[in-house]
C-alpha cells in the first residue's frame, strides 16, 4: 500500500462550535486565514467537515438539515482549502465518528446502550455532546459512507481524520442478535468487548475500502482513525490506516510519559506517525490559553528525537479568525522544526533494549480495552527508568522481531506461553540477555515459570510487605550495603541450583496489621534473610518485586539503581552513556544518505505547577556535558547541527566520545561518519 509522506508542521484545528452562536466565520478572511499559518511555518491544517456538535460547515446537498445554522461563511471549509492549497499547505479533512450531537437528539435510535439500558455518559443535565454514536447501526453506517462520499465530490480531499473511534460495546438489540450469530456470549463482560473491538475494526477496514473505491480517491490521500491512543489492539487494522497520529496532550490527561511510551511501540509498526500535542494551557476547548513556550517546544522537539512528525491542537474562533498569539508561539517552535528537519529526513531509531508492552496482554480484558488512554504502571515506569538512564529502547509486542535487541525487559506483569518462551530461548542461545521481574515470565493464568532460563521455582506471594532487598556486591554499584525498602508486595521463588542469588530479602518483624503494628507506616527489618530478591542465570536477571510499578508510583533512586546496575551486567557499553542528570532525555538515529548518526539531547523538567498536570516553564541550560556513543565504522566529523559548529572529538574501540559546550532546551549533534 502506498504510504503518503507525512508534513512535519501540522495543525489540527478544532471547530466544535455550538449552534447558540450567532455570525460563525463572519470574519473568515481566506488570505489572512493562509498567510497566518504560512507565518508559522504551518505546512499541513486539519479542518472540519462536521464538528461533534453534528454541524456541517460546507453546504452539503445530501444533508443540508446538518449545516450549522448560523455558518455566515457558507463554504468555509471548501474555502479554507482553496487559501491553504495555493499557499502549498495541505489540508486533510476532518469529521467527528462517534460524538454527534445533532444525531444523539435526532437519531435516538443510533446510539450505544449500556448495561442498565441508558445511553453512555452525557446525562440529561450535562453539559457536552458525549453520547455514543453506534457504527453497527445500518442507519448510521451508511450516512457516515453518505457523509464521506460527498465530501469527495464537492471540494479536494487531501487526507481524512475520522474522530473518536473507540471499541464500545452496545446492549441494544441488534448487538445482542449480532452476538448472538457470531458466537460471542453477551451476558459475559470479556466477550461484549471483544465483539465490540471487532465491530470498530471491521468498520475501519470497510471504511478505508469505501474510501479507495471512491472515483476522486488518489494514493496521495491520508486516512487516519482516531481513539486517543494507538497500541497494540491496531496491529489487526493496519491496513485501513496510512499512518498513525499519537493524540497526546500532556497537560490534557495524558502525561509527559504517554508519549513517549506510545512513540516507541509505533515507530516499530512500519508506518509514519506524528505527535499531536495542544497549544492550550489545559486541553481541548480552553480558548484563550497559552501553552508555555517551552512547554510547546520541549512536545515538539522530542517528537523529532523519537522518529514523529509534529501536530499542534488548536481551535479556530467561531468568527473564522486564527488567534495570532497562538500562531506567534506555535511559529516560533516550527521555525526550529524546519530548520531541523534534514537531519529527521529519512531517520531511523537506534535501539538496544526492547521492553515488552503489558498493553498487549492487558488488551484482552475488558477494563484494558474500554479505555483507550490506559497504559500500565509497570510499562510507564519503564519508560521513566531507561529515558532518566540515557538508554535507547523501543517498546515491542510478541509480534516484533527480538533479533536486533541486545537486551529484553519484561517489565512486571508479561506473561509467557510456550511460544513465546521458545522465542525467547532462540533469542538467548543466539546471544541476547534478558532481565525480568515480578510476575512477568508466569504462564498464563497459572503459577508456573514457562521459562526454565530464569533459574527460578515458583513457591507463591511473598509472605511480608513491605520486605527490604538488600543488593550483594555485584549489585552494589551506588548502593549500602543495607537493605532497602521495596513497597510494593514481591513473590517468594526458590533459586534453581546453578542460579545466582544477587540480592536477598531481609523481612519486617511482622506484617502491619490491627493485631500487630510498629509507628507510622510499616515495620522495620529483622535483620533476617527470608527468600531470594534478584537471581542471575546466565544472561538472565530476575527481580522478584514488581521494580517498575514500584518507580511509577513513588519513584525510588535504589529500584531505579538496582535496575541499572543489572543492566550493565548484562548489556555493557550501552549506545549513549553520558555525564548528564537524569532530567537529559537521549535519542539516537541514523541517516543514509548522507551517513551519519544523529544524537538529540534535550533537557526540559516537567514540574507539578498547579494540582492538576505537570508543565514545562523554564529551560535550564546545561554546560560541559560529555557523551560517548557507539558508532560502527570511522567518523569524520562531529558537530552541532543546524548551526553547523564543530565539536572536538576522540575515536576508540568503535565509540566517539565528545563534550557539548552547552544544551539550552535541545542540542542535536551529527556523527559524520567515513
Amino acid at each position: 500500500m502506498h504510504q503518503p509522506a507525512l508534513r512535519y508542521r501540522q495543525i489540527h484545528l478544532d471547530y466544535h462550535t455550538s449552534p447558540d452562536i450567532p455570525g460563525v466565520g463572519a470574519d473568515f478572511d481566506p488570505d489572512h486565514f493562509a498567510d497566518t499559518l504560512t507565518r508559522a511555518h504551518v505546512d499541513s491544517v486539519t479542518t472540519f467537515a462536521r464538528c461533534h456538535h453534528g454541524h456541517i460547515y460546507y453546504q452539503s446537498k445530501q444533508h443540508p438539515e446538518r449545516i450549522h445554522p448560523n455558518l455566515a461563511r457558507p463554504n468555509l471549509l471548501p474555502d479554507q482549502i482553496e487559501a491553504c492549497h495555493r499557499r502549498g499547505i495541505r489540508v486533510p479533512i476532518y469529521t467527528t465518528v462517534q460524538w454527534d450531537e445533532y444525531t444523539a437528539d435526532e437519531h435516538r435510535d443510533w446510539l450505544l446502550v449500556n448495561e442498565e439500558g441508558q445511553l453512555y455518559s452525557t446525562k440529561p443535565l450535562d453539559a457536552g455532546f458525549y453520547r455514543f454514536c453506534d457504527v453497527l447501526h445500518p442507519g448510521y453506517r451508511q450516512f457516515l459512507k453518505d457523509h464521506t462520499r460527498e465530501l469527495f465530490e464537492m471540494m479536494p480531499v487531501d487526507g481524512l481524520f475520522f474522530d473518536i473511534v473507540q471499541p464500545r460495546h452496545s446492549l441494544a438489540r441488534h448487538w445482542l442478535d449480532a452476538m448472538d450469530i457470531a458466537g460471542f456470549d453477551p451476558e459475559d463482560s470479556n466477550a461484549r468487548q471483544r465483539f465490540a473491538a471487532r465491530v470498530i475494526d471491521e468498520w475501519k477496514l470497510e471504511m478505508t475500502e469505501f474510501i479507495k473505491s471512491l472515483p476522486q480517491y488518489t494514493e496521495a490521500c491520508t486516512i487516519f482513525y482516531n481513539a486517543g491512543h494507538v497500541g497494540p489492539r491496531h496491529r489487526p487494522t493496519r491496513d485501513a490506516y496510512t499512518h498513525y497520529e499519537i493524540e497526546s496532550l500532556p497537560s490534557g490527561g495524558w502525561g509527559y510519559l504517554h508519549f513517549p511510551l506510545t512513540a516507541r511501540y509505533v515507530r516499530g509498526m512500519g508506518k509514519d506517525s506524528l505527535g499531536m500535542t495542544g497549544k492550550f494551557h489545559t486541553a481541548w476547548g480552553d480558548f484563550h490559553s497559552y501553552k508555555n513556550p517551552a512547554a510547546l517546544e520541549f512536545e515538539c522537539l522530542q517528537m523529532l528525537a523519537v522518529g514523529s512528525k509534529c501536530s499542534v491542537g488548536d481551535q479556530l474562533h467561531p468568527s473564522g479568525v486564527l488567534d495570532p498569539y497562538t500562531y506567534e508561539l506555535i511559529g516560533e517552535v516550527y521555525a526550529q522544526v524546519e530548520r531541523k528537519q534534514p537531519w529527521c529526513d529519512g531517520a531511523a531509531p537506534v535501539s538496544e533494549i526492547g521492553v515488552f508492552t503489558p498493553e498487549e496482554f492487558g488488551a484482552r480484558k475488558s477494563e484494558f480495552a474500554a479505555s483507550a488512554e490506559r497504559q500500565p504502571d509497570s510499562a510507564l515506569g519503564a519508560v521513566r527508568m531507561l529515558q532518566e538512564l540515557h538508554h535507547q529502547f523501543d517498546m515491542i509486542s510478541t509480534d516484533r522481531d527480538l533479533s536486533p535487541y541486545r537486551l529484553l525487559i519484561l517489565p512486571d506483569s508479561i506473561p509467557v506461553d510456550e511460544a513465546l518462551a521458545a522465542r525467547l530461548r532462540v533469542y538467548l542461545d543466539h546471544g541476547g540477555a534478558i532481565l525480568a521481574s515480578h510476575e512477568s515470565g508466569l504462564k498464563p493464568d497459572e503459577d508456573a515459570f514457562a521459562l526454565d532460563a530464569f533459574g527460578v521455582a515458583y513457591v507463591g506471594q511473598a509472605p511480608y510487605s513491605p520486605d527490604f532487598l538488600v543488593p550483594g556486591d555485584e549489585l552494589r554499584e551506588a548502593l549500602k550495603p543495607t537493605g532497602h525498602v521495596m513497597y510494593e508486595r514481591g513473590l517468594a521463588v526458590r533459586a534453581h541450583d546453578g542460579a545466582r542469588v544477587l540480592a536477598e530479602v531481609e523481612i519486617p518483624y511482622f506484617n502491619r496489621t490491627w493485631r500487630h503494628f510498629c509507628s507510622h507506616r510499616h515495620t522495620p527489618s529483622a535483620q533476617t534473610i527470608g527468600y531470594p530478591g534478584v537471581i542471575e542465570n546466565g544472561r538472565v536477571i530476575y527481580f522478584t518485586h514488581p521494580v517498575f510499578k514500584q518507580y511509577r508510583h513513588n519513584a525510588p533512586r535504589w529500584c531505579k539503581q538496582l535496575v541499572q546496575n543489572a543492566i550493565d551486567r548484562l548489556m555493557p557499553q550501552p549506545l549513549v552513556s553520558t555525564n548528564g542528570p537524569s532530567s537529559l532525555l537521549t535519542a539516537l538515529s541514523d541517516q543514509q544518505q548522507p551517513r551519519r548518526r544523529i544524537l538529540h539531547a534535550l533537557h526540559y523538567i516537567p514540574e507539578r505547577r498547579g494540582q492538576a498536570f505537570d508543565t514545562v516553564e523554564d529551560i535550564i541550560p546545561l554546560h560541559d556535558t560529555r557523551f560517548s556513543v557507539a558508532v560502527d565504522g570511522e567518523a569524520s566529523g562531529v558537530s552541532l547541527v543546524p548551526e553547523s559548529q564543530p565539536v572536538d572529538f576522540t575515536q576508540d574501540a568503535g565509540r566517539v566520545t565528545f563534550t557539548v559546550p552547552r544544551i539550552e532546551g535541545h542540542a542535536m549533534i551529527e556523527i559524520a561518519m567515513r
